[in-house]
């Protein structure tokens, strides 16, 4: 029986335990490691899948190097995807995969790590310039901005007392004001342990077709905000099955599975994600396509399919996973933005006003030790262009 089945009849583990809090701050302290380490390797000529194995080799090294000694398990949350331009998103080639990053690229990169179950997610959005020294212009500046300032404004908006309602009208006057679309169907979760996907969630753009359940924000709340944005209309779709190779074990359903191939694919990602997403690539089993299907097929899986919205549009990501913290929230993944030049600008004073404000209480004194990279940018004002 594994750590997280043994606790399911103990009272809920929230942030109002100090070792839970160091628990997610640890996990975001290697998510934002390894989201640098591979921005900094975004360049055009990369192939995607090593910057991806870049990602999840880095949070499988720094994890194995933490609360040694103890039988919990770490690791890998969500496998690192790079999805460009109209790839909305969840791309995470097979091991044999030459595609290569180009220069003009927007390359959105998502990734999670988790210790004890504890979730810190992350995705950032890059824009692969001619040289080093050039900014995003362009729609790809518009597009990128958008999301950012998106992200920016949800998070002064997930914090206790507020509703959940509150955030999609702002999140559609942010990325109006850039002549972009939010992307439809695109949630954030609250996360709780081993819980990636809980039921208590946001729905960036909401519409007759789909809502989810009104509610408020709570202390002690753990959040992966996620916003997901396209100069074209947001709408995706998959035009590939083929292309799908994240997974995540259904815990609700089950079957025995007749074929050898599938019996030995299952009784590995068991072992090895037995809560949390993976890849194909972190698979062991040299038959792990053929023993998918019937897993797949009984409802054993779920998948992560690769959304694309439609050819010559371009599509920016941002994600950050939220703290609700009594003295405020506390953003705790994240990256420095990288210059950007749109010709567009938010004038919305209400929305404009919302984002000078702190996202931390002042009434508490801060904690002398030096912040990590991730939550000093976090406490940055954002940049308005």
């Amino acid at each position: 029986m594994s750590d997280h089945e043994s606790d399911q009849e103990e009272q809920e583990l929230d942030l109002s335990k100090s070792d839970v809090v160091t628990k997610y701050k640890a996990a975001a302290e290697i998510t934002n490691g390894a989201l640098a380490e591979v921005i900094a390797a975004c360049k055009p000529g990369a192939k995607i899948v090593d910057l991806c194995s870049k990602g999840d080799a880095h949070i499988t090294e720094a994890t194995g190097k933490v609360f040694k000694g103890k039988q919990i398990e770490k690791g890998v949350a969500f496998p690192t995807c790079l999805s460009v331009n109209n790839v909305v998103g969840h791309f995470s080639p097979a091991a044999d995969d030459a595609t290569e990053l180009k220069v003009g690229g927007v390359v959105k990169i998502d990734m999670g790590t988790h210790i004890d179950g504890f979730i810190a997610s992350a995705a950032h959005t890059v824009y692969l310039s001619p040289d080093a020294e050039s900014p995003a212009t362009g729609r790809a500046a518009d597009v990128i901005q958008a999301a950012y300032t998106g992200l920016e404004a949800a998070l002064r908006l997930v914090r206790p007392g507020k509703s959940i309602s509150e955030v999609a009208p702002v999140l559609q006057k942010v990325v109006e004001a850039y002549d972009c679309k939010l992307v439809e169907g695109v949630l954030s979760h609250q996360m709780k342990r081993f819980t990636i996907d809980g039921n208590k969630c946001i729905l960036n753009r909401p519409t007759p077709e789909h809502r989810v359940e009104e509610g408020e924000f709570e202390d002690n709340e753990v959040y992966a905000l996620d916003v997901v944005v396209s100069t074209g209309e947001g709408k995706s779709k998959v035009l590939d099955e083929k292309e799908t190779t994240v997974y995540k074990r259904a815990l609700d359903q089950e079957y025995h599975l007749k074929l050898k191939a599938s019996r030995a694919v299952f009784g590995e990602i068991n072992k090895q994600f037995p809560t949390m997403p993976f890849t194909l690539r972190a698979l062991d089993s040299k038959s792990s396509r053929l023993g998918l299907v019937e897993c797949l097929n009984h409802g054993l899986l779920y998948s992560y399919p690769v959304l694309h919205e439609k050819a010559g549009e371009l599509v920016a990501q941002f994600k950050a996973t939220v703290l609700l913290m009594p003295n405020g929230s506390d953003r705790i993944t994240g990256a420095p933005l990288q210059p950007l030049q749109s010709e567009k600008s938010l004038e919305d004073e209400e929305v404009k006003k919302l984002l000078q404000t702190s996202l931390k209480s002042k009434s508490k004194k801060k904690n002398k030790k030096k912040a990590t990279k991730g939550e000093a940018e976090a406490e940055e004002a954002p940049r308005l262009l």
